[in-house]
């Protein structure tokens, strides 16, 4: 028995001065609060607000941009009417036109710009002229309309 009192003799000690130092500590932490809230309460309210306010927009602006860049496109069927015995396939491997390029066209031909057409295929704006530019040089053709009239004569798109 007397040994294990002195044995807990020195944790005694190291509990009072752990217990000290809590308190120190909290007293310490009361009059920081005191000093930064109550004196300088305007400042620190208003910067609480500004960082919430920031952090709100940032937060609102990733889910924005992330939804935008995340929405499927909508599905565009092929307008490719087989009707005047026509191969489509045929056509469009005649005139070199890629897949995108039809797609483009269709979108010409639904009359959207090329900023709506580049958001509906999630590609930049420049892709989107490269691609236009190609269906003119390959369709022989100077303007939208020119473009849209060729390929329905050829029987690529629907009226």
């Amino acid at each position: 028995m007397a040994s294990l009192l002195a044995l807990l003799q020195p944790m005694r000690r190291i509990i009072l001065y752990s217990i000290v130092l809590g308190l120190l500590l909290v007293l310490m932490q009361y009059v920081q609060y005191r000093f930064l809230f109550i004196r300088r309460a305007d400042s620190v309210y208003t910067g609480i607000v500004a960082a919430v306010c920031c952090a709100a927009g940032i937060w609102g602006g990733w889910r924005w941009n992330y939804a935008r860049r995340h929405t499927p496109a909508p599905e565009l069927p092929l307008n490719l009417p087989n009707s005047a015995g026509t191969n489509t396939e045929a056509v469009i491997a005649r005139l070199g036109l890629t897949p995108r390029e039809v797609e483009v066209l269709q979108y010409l031909s639904k009359g959207l710009s090329n900023q709506e057409i580049a958001d509906a295929m999630f590609v930049s704006l420049n892709t989107v002229k490269t691609h236009i530019s190609n269906v003119f040089s390959k369709l022989d053709v100077q303007r939208r309309t020119q473009a849209i009239q060729k390929v329905k004569s050829l029987g690529l798109l629907s009226d």
